[in-house]
């Protein structure tokens, strides 16, 4: 079930620092007490595969994101002292060294079942006993999250698929020229392109023009 246009859930989280910081961060509270944007990416495991591309490659654009009043945070189901060890193994040897963004620990798996992106499954056999299935590790989910807290783009990719970050600064320029403009944003717009107003006459001129 899609979580857009609803309140980010209000769960506070573990999380590590690029310094090796425990912390406690309630990704609603980052959003509507500091009244930024908030781009939260989760992916299945640390010392992976995929993974670590992801994390470098949201490291590298994290400037852009600041640029638009947004922040970043990472998320698994890994522990503080993984996240910690992973932070600290060198990028040329498949870590994350360099990451400056926080990483929630969502060991317990509470706040990735409240969004429903944990790859996991349960049944019962004839005896009634419960059975489970699934890496019980979260899918590639993104959430963008504005200064209300409510989620206005979510994402899910299955495990292989590493995601584009640069849809999601176009995803944030978008949602603020809707903010600041009123207007809507057609396929494939980007900052400088045009843009609608939401009725018939707009879409139609729109159209004609391009």
């Amino acid at each position: 079930m899609s979580l857009v246009g609803r309140k980010f859930p209000n769960v506070t989280i573990d999380a590590m620092s690029e310094m090796g910081d425990d912390l406690r961060i309630n990704v609603l509270e980052e959003a509507t007490k500091n009244q930024q944007k908030v781009l939260l990416f989760w992916y299945p495991k640390d010392f992976t595969f995929v993974c670590p591309t992801e994390l470098h490659a949201f490291q590298e654009a994290q400037e852009e994101f600041k640029k638009r009043n947004t922040i970043i945070i990472g998320a698994s189901c890994d522990s503080n002292e993984v996240h910690f060890a992973w932070l600290n193994t060198a990028k040329d040897n498949g870590g994350i060294e360099g990451i400056t963004y926080p990483i929630l620990s969502d060991t317990h798996r509470q706040l990735a079942n409240l969004l429903g992106i944990v790859d996991q499954d349960f049944d019962y056999d004839d005896e009634g006993q419960e059975s489970f299935t699934g890496s019980n590790v979260t899918y590639r989910a993104t959430y963008l999250i504005d200064e209300t807290g409510k989620i206005f783009h979510e994402s899910v990719n299955d495990m292989p698929l590493g995601r584009n970050v640069k849809e999601f600064l176009r995803m944030v320029d978008a949602y603020t020229h809707v903010q600041k403009h009123g207007e809507v944003c057609p396929a494939n717009w980007e900052e400088g392109k045009d843009a609608m107003h939401a009725d018939r006459k707009s879409t139609a001129d729109y159209l004609a023009k391009h």
